[in-house]
């Protein structure tokens, strides 16, 4: 159940939206987890649950190298959801990038829901479960091949099949980054939304927005201070539908 302060704040929120025609969206895992993809950080999240690594460790770059078995057998248990259905928040931005309104779609997200939801402009900061590569030859495979693999994945040349997914110690895709720079740094809304902006690289990005109205839509406080006109604590799919 809503109360009346949280109704005002969305209120106000779909002012905004509808008088600006130059929107930024800048989302993570909370996006997502309407949709039933668990997030990283959440008291029920990937985190807390139990591994015989640590997190952290079995989504790096090193990881990968060395146990690359192990790896893919958590990837593809805990990393691919591909029952999950756009939700209301995915639904709305793709809707309002086709009125015009929202010009680019910013997200941490690996799950490639914006896409499926409708929205073009989508900046994939972390990469994308659809996309997957040989490293050896460059052929490109689906998500499928990669999930019906027996352990490893392998390209018909041997080369192991990766996913395009930023893993720690990797660095971000160079042209992703400017052009998210460029769109926030233009941006006349910047609208927060599903995540406790505690992962950089991507977290600095709302750094560069100079725009008049700044938005956070977030269950939990955010683990930075931002200089927010309105900060609305419901979730966002529920949020999205009153806008």
């Amino acid at each position: 159940m809503q109360h009346s302060e949280s109704k005002e704040l969305i209120a106000a929120l779909k002012g905004i939206v509808e008088e600006s025609d130059n929107i930024v969206f800048f989302g993570g895992a909370g996006v997502s987890t309407e949709s039933g993809i668990p997030d990283f950080r959440s008291v029920d999240g990937l985190y807390n649950q139990k591994y015989k690594y640590p997190l952290e460790v079995m989504v790096s770059h090193s990881f990968y190298i060395n146990h690359t078995e192990e790896f893919f057998d958590f990837y593809k248990n805990k990393m691919i959801a591909l029952d999950a259905k756009p939700n209301a928040a995915h639904l709305k931005l793709a809707k309002l990038e086709k009125q015009g309104k929202v010009k680019a779609v910013v997200t941490q997200n690996i799950d490639g829901l914006h896409y499926t939801a409708g929205s073009k402009e989508v900046m994939e900061l972390h990469g994308s479960i659809h996309r997957n590569y040989c490293e050896k030859c460059g052929k490109f495979y689906p998500v499928e091949y990669v999930v019906k693999s027996d352990k490893v994945p392998k390209c018909e040349c041997g080369g192991t099949v990766k996913p395009d997914v930023v893993l720690y110690e990797e660095g971000l895709d160079y042209e992703i980054m400017q052009k998210t720079v460029s769109y926030i740094s233009k941006a006349d809304v910047m609208i927060i939304g599903g995540t406790s902006l505690a992962v950089y690289p991507a977290a600095g990005f709302i750094d560069y927005f100079r725009g008049r109205h700044l938005v956070v839509i977030n269950m939990d406080p955010t683990s930075r201070e931002v200089d927010a006109d309105i900060v609305i604590r419901e979730r966002i799919g529920e949020v999205f539908d009153q806008i």
